[in-house]
């Protein structure tokens, strides 16, 4: 009885929140890895990482002339062959009828302004995302005008950590007096 009190189970956001992290080491962009996925009903629809289209070299194999440069972060998105992680979940929902209309996205980092006005348009309800992605407030305002929820949720707080490589370690204290 005493084990079960102590080992909780994650929230529906947190679950789902876990799931887009494990997606984004998908990705095959060298310069970050973003993933989306799309729930509607508390079962997910549809995934996506981002990276390049289908039938073109990954980015991490010189695909993309840009993330291959030494561009710095947010410039010169309009030379990026990847296709975004909202992008992407979106696209794969419609490559196979499935309608997003009224469903929740969970999105690793705050939505760029392509991928917001995607999502308003998809008719997507609800936009949960981990970390910001360091541009301007306006695709989050955007989303906000439009009548989309907008939560951020952080996995940080909720006593876990975020590896470099994007993917998610639970925090486990260490016990007194053992080494």
């Amino acid at each position: 009885m005493e084990l079960a009190k102590k080992k909780k189970r994650p929230s529906w956001d947190e679950y789902f929140m876990e799931i887009a992290k494990v997606v984004s080491l998908r990705g095959n962009c060298i310069k970050r890895k973003v993933a989306s996925v799309i729930v509607k009903d508390k079962r997910i629809i549809s995934t996506g990482y981002n990276g390049t289209p289908r039938g073109v070299k990954n980015c991490d194999e010189g695909g993309c002339p840009r993330c291959n440069s030494f561009t710095t972060s947010g410039t010169k998105l309009d030379e990026c062959l990847c296709s975004h992680g909202e992008e992407n979940a979106i696209t794969q929902a419609a490559y196979h009828g499935v309608s997003v209309k009224g469903s929740t996205i969970y999105t690793t980092f705050s939505p760029c302004l392509l991928c917001t006005k995607m999502i308003i348009n998809s008719g997507i309800a609800e936009v949960v995302y981990n970390a910001e992605y360091p541009m301007s407030d306006v695709p989050l305002m955007l989303l906000r005008e439009a009548g989309v929820t907008v939560r951020k949720i952080s996995l940080e707080e909720k006593g876990k950590i975020v590896s470099r490589s994007g993917f998610i370690r639970a925090v486990i204290p260490a016990k007194a007096g053992i080494h």
